[in-house]
């Protein structure tokens, strides 16, 4: 159903962000805290054995009893490193390690109380949907999706998990972090007076390339290099910058009514880097006017950085280094000991299992997810976009078929070569 700005914002009003613990959660936590919970990883690359590994560290009785990957290799590195750190908290016999595009479903289907998704992306709103309709908590990390139509599908599913009482976590950290927390909870009170501008950046220099090898399908050679293809990891301003843009619609308490952007390839320009740009700068703007200047690159020997900026009638914040400044100088600098946030969101999860707390993190996941869309989209297009043309798209970036033996939506041509997005040319919506 078409759905406009308001509509999405009303529907995550009631998103818990980066809240401490209530004192009655606690309480409530630690009576329960030898209470079973059974968790299952789905998708055991780097980011799936850290975040089972977190999830091993909270307090009480957890055992990862199930794992699923598309490729065994991947599961069973997975499974020796969280070894090294859990051995007493691991039950996964080789009958409970499944491999294949179905293995999420029979990890899920096993008697557990916890799913962590960490697959690629586009798999995200699949393997989101089959849990909430098997009741599982779920804990899964950004971005939630690739496209338009799969946003819609995980906060289809985000309601269904409020309606079952089920708990969702979304790795969007900073959420969990007290230096964000604190920093932007002075902000909203005002102390840089009304933010009139947003800048908010991640520039790197790239990240790895899997070659491919003789014998692969097409299908695996790209799920191998998940990164390079919109499919799977729909670009890096969605895979990376989402956390920088999240940060954005964390202080505007919103999300952008606009976009207009440029990107495209300059520097990783080869066979083997799929089909994404190197580079995006996005404008975007929010409903009360107020500008975001958005950029993101993959070109080494450039200037690097990850950080968030706002600008006020009084004052100016860099975000990330937790700094207020006013007309007269140095204000305000966050200076105490910081937690590892990618352990809080899991401590705060799972004690709102054990305790039986409101965690909806589900649909502020997707609406950031969804405004990095938003920004691609605006790249690849060359197009001035609303937000309504974009969450309303119905261009799917899914399979027809998820096989080994299929064919992936993108393919080379006769010379290896992927197709480019073409601003003015590409279509969008």
């Amino acid at each position: 159903m078409p759905s406009t700005r308001r509509q999405f914002i009303q529907r995550s009003s009631g998103l818990l962000v980066g809240a401490s613990i209530l004192p009655e959660v606690a309480a409530r936590a630690e009576a329960r805290k030898q209470d079973p919970l059974h968790i299952a990883l789905i998708g055991c690359g780097g980011r799936g054995t850290g975040a089972a590994t977190q999830a091993l560290n909270t307090e009480g009785n957890v055992k990862l009893v199930a794992m699923a990957d598309a490729f065994s290799d991947r599961l069973e590195a997975s499974l020796a490193e969280i070894t090294k750190h859990h051995a007493d908290k691991i039950d996964v016999p080789a009958e409970r390690r499944y491999t294949g595009f179905d293995a999420y479903k029979r990890a899920i289907e096993e008697d557990v109380d916890v799913v962590i998704l960490t697959t690629p992306p586009g798999f995200r709103p699949l393997h989101f949907e089959y849990a909430v309709e098997k009741s599982r908590h779920v804990f899964m990390e950004k971005p939630v999706a690739v496209d338009a139509p799969g946003i819609r599908r995980v906060l289809t599913a985000a309601r269904r998990s409020k309606e079952k009482n089920l708990k969702v976590g979304v790795g969007l950290q900073r959420h969990h972090d007290p230096r964000y927390q604190e920093t932007i909870e002075r902000i909203h009170q005002g102390a840089i007076g009304k933010v009139v501008l947003l800048r908010s950046y991640w520039n790197s220099s790239g990240v790895w390339v899997r070659p491919r090898q003789e014998n692969m399908t097409e299908m695996e050679y790209q799920m191998r290099n998940w990164y390079y293809f919109n499919w799977l990891c729909g670009d890096h301003i969605v895979e990376q910058h989402i956390h920088n843009l999240d940060v954005a619609n964390w202080i505007m308490k919103g999300y952008p009514a606009m976009a207009v952007g440029q990107g495209g390839r300059q520097i990783r320009t080869g066979l083997d880097h799929g089909e994404i740009f190197d580079h995006h700068t996005v404008e975007f703007t929010y409903a009360d006017g107020t500008k975001l200047l958005s950029q993101c690159r993959h070109q080494p020997g450039c200037w690097s950085s990850v950080s968030e900026h706002a600008h006020g009638s009084e004052g100016y914040s860099e975000v990330s280094a937790g700094k207020i400044t006013g007309p007269g100088g140095w204000k305000w600098r966050y200076e105490e000991v910081r937690p590892d946030p990618y352990q809080v969101e899991h401590d705060r999860l799972f004690a709102a299992i054990r305790a039986d707390s409101e965690h909806h993190e589900a649909e502020n996941g997707a609406l950031s997810t969804m405004t990095s869309i938003f920004g691609r989209m605006a790249t690849y297009s060359g197009q001035k976009l609303t937000w309504e043309d974009a969450v309303n798209s119905e261009i799917s970036l899914s399979p027809e078929s998820y096989a080994f033996d299929a064919n992936p939506p993108t393919l080379p041509d006769a010379n290896g070569a992927y197709s480019i997005p073409t601003p003015g040319v590409t279509k969008v919506v």
